[in-house]
């Protein structure tokens, strides 16, 4: 369970940065250069390297090497570990708020019937 738990927070320590997220919006369509996939950063080739090495060490993204140009591709099965999370986060606040909100409509029900009765003087 730690290390399943070390790899998840290293999936969300990816995504939490915009670039990435950027180039996983932009691998979710194919595989690309990474020339390609720097173009639209406004950064070093070396700095923008880094991210495609965060990405690819937490397991988000695999390359290859074809002559010269290493080409990167999405590996959408840490993803899983990240939606699997998730979905049981949301279902865990989905029945907290369901119990939230049978309790206030049962104080609701309780306030409105002890409203209600007649006034026995």
């Amino acid at each position: 369970m730690p290390n399943q738990s070390t790899q998840l927070d290293r999936v969300f320590y990816a995504l939490a940065d915009p670039t990435r997220r950027a180039v996983l919006e932009r691998l979710s369509v194919g595989p690309a250069a990474v020339s390609e996939l720097a173009k639209p950063f406004n950064m070093a080739l070396p700095s923008f390297t880094q991210h495609l090495n965060v990405l690819r060490d937490c397991g988000l993204v695999h390359s290859k090497k074809t002559g010269r140009v290493r080409i990167y591709q999405i590996d959408p099965v840490a993803l899983t570990s990240a939606e699997q999370w998730l979905e049981k986060q949301h279902a865990v606040w989905e029945t907290r708020l369901n119990q939230l909100d049978a309790y206030l409509n049962a104080i609701k029900d309780e306030t409105d019937d002890s409203t209600n009765v007649p006034n026995q003087s």
